[in-house]
This record gives C-alpha cells, structure tokens and sequence, in this order.
C-alpha cells in the first residue's frame, strides 16, 4: 500500500515538473519570438525615418545649391556685360 502510494506520488510529482518545464520552454521561445519582432519593427521604423531625414537634407541641399547657383550666374552675367 505504501508503495502503491509513493509511486503515485512520484508519477504525479515528475509529471508535473514535466509540464511546467514544458510550458517554461514553450513561453521562453515565444519570447524570443516576440523579440526578433520587436527589433524587426524597429530596424522598419527606424529606417523609414532615416529615409525621410536623407530626402528632406537632399532637397534642402539642392535648393541650396540652386540659390547659390543664381546668384554666381548673377554675377558673372553682370560681369560679363560690363567688358
């Protein structure tokens, strides 16, 4: 009887250690799961940004560039004119 009993405590006793490590591994993977999404959204995000920051210093660049562009074509046409 006393047997009988330890062994069912024992069958009881392991298989529960069993599913709580079982249910351990399953949210620890989700969890890694859940992290390499993250960090994929973040990467999408975070060059979107970067992409819209490239294209506005561009055209601010290129506007720039335009401004000083007429005022040389400015200057050398004034120049030109008075020879």
């Amino acid at each position: 009887m006393k047997t009988t009993l330890l062994a069912c405590a024992l069958l009881l006793g392991s298989s529960t250690l069993v599913t709580a490590g079982y249910l351990q591994d399953k949210s620890a993977g989700q969890d890694v799961k859940d992290a390499g999404q993250n960090t994929t959204d973040a990467a999408k995000k975070g060059a979107t940004a970067a992409g819209h920051g490239v294209k506005k210093g561009a055209n601010k660049a290129a506007s720039e560039t335009e401004k000083g562009a007429g005022k040389v074509n400015n200057k050398t046409q004034t120049t030109s004119t008075n020879d």
